[in-house]
Formats: structure tokens, C-alpha cells, sequence
């Protein structure tokens, strides 16, 4: 069986066991009190994240570690929103996304036994990630790590992403690049 219906196979039973929990939790409140799982509602998420981190780790399906960092980490948000009633944080909290996600895809290549593939891919992702949750937080009413310097990290950004364009990938030889179905359509300075 290829990874993408272990993932699907994964996800639907996720979904079944959730389903069904709930189900017997509304129609049989008596069998739900056997089972006493006392906790804030963003513990759901994060659980469900982590299901999908193990089921990852278990069926040989990596790819599950995105949507289990997505979750996890949307779910920590919100459990720190709802213990503190700091809801206006989200206005900059949402910045930590395109993090959980390259989180995800370094949990994912490591399982996959990629390591430095994993950190080139996802550590990007979570650096700009940290930086624009600095930004959007200094001027938002999030932590003030930067007080009032926060544009020089914008400045920093768009220098490392013009340094980053401007560097020629190693052994990249050739001045033309072909894409999967083998069509010449990109040159590369």
C-alpha cells in the first residue's frame, strides 16, 4: 500500500473515532462519564495534531506530520488564547502558521531519513515565520521584542531574500532548467 492511501486510511479512521466519540458522547452521556476526559476544548486540536504526529511515526506515512504540526500548533494558540482571554493576539499569532508548517515538513523529511533536507526546507519557513510574528507582534500589541526598531527586521528580510535570489544553487551548471514533464521554461541567472 503507497504511502498516500495509508495517509487517507489514517485520516479517515481519525475522523471515524472522532465522530463516534462524540456520537456516543451526545446520545449515551452515561457512557462518555466512564470515561472522564476533563480539559479546555484547544486539547482537542492539539490531541487530534498528535494523532496525526504518532499515526506519522506508526504507518510509515510522513506526510502526516504537516497537518499534525498545523494542528498541534494551531491548538497551542488557542489554548494559551482561551487560558489568558488574550483573543486580540491573534492579530499577530496567525504569523506562526507557515511555521507549524515548516515544522511539519522537517518532522516529516527526519522520518523519511532526510534530515538536512528537512532543515533546508522547513527551517526557512520557520524563520520567516519568527520574524514576521516579531513584526506584525511589535506594532500589533504583541510582545514588543523590538520596540520601535521593528522595521530594521523588515529591512533584514528583504536582504536576505535578495541575498538568498542571488545566490547561485551549487551545481547548478546549466542556464536553462526543465521542469517534471521535461519542458525548458525557467533560466536561471
Amino acid at each position: 500500500m503507497n504511502t498516500e492511501r495509508r495517509s487517507n486510511m489514517v485520516v479517515g479512521v481519525v475522523l471515524v473515532l472522532v465522530g463516534v466519540w462524540f456520537l456516543l458522547g451526545t446520545y449515551f452521556p452515561e457512557l462518555a462519564d466512564l470515561i472522564p476526559v476533563e480539559f479546555d476544548w484547544p486539547v482537542l486540536i492539539i490531541g487530534i495534531g498528535l494523532i496525526f504526529f504518532v499515526s506519522s511515526a506508526l504507518v510509515k506515512a510522513p506526510g502526516l506530520a504537516v497537518p499534525g504540526a498545523i494542528l498541534a500548533g494551531i491548538g497551542s494558540i488557542l489554548y494559551y488564547q482561551n487560558q489568558t482571554g488574550d483573543w486580540d493576539s491573534w492579530a499577530y499569532a496567525w504569523t506562526l502558521i507557515p511555521g507549524f508548517v515548516g515544522l511539519g515538513i522537517l518532522i516529516s523529511n527526519f522520518f523519511e531519513g532526510r534530515f538536512i533536507r528537512g532543515f533546508k526546507e522547513g527551517f526557512g519557513m520557520i524563520f520567516f515565520s519568527l520574524i514576521m510574528f516579531a513584526i506584525f507582534g511589535s506594532f500589533l500589541g504583541g510582545p514588543a521584542i523590538l520596540g520601535e526598531y521593528w522595521p530594521l527586521l523588515l529591512v533584514l528580510a528583504g536582504l536576505w531574500m535578495v541575498g538568498k535570489g542571488l545566490i547561485k544553487p551549487r551545481g547548478s551548471s546549466s542556464k536553462v532548467e526543465t521542469d517534471m514533464s521535461g519542458d525548458e521554461d525557467m533560466e536561471v541567472l
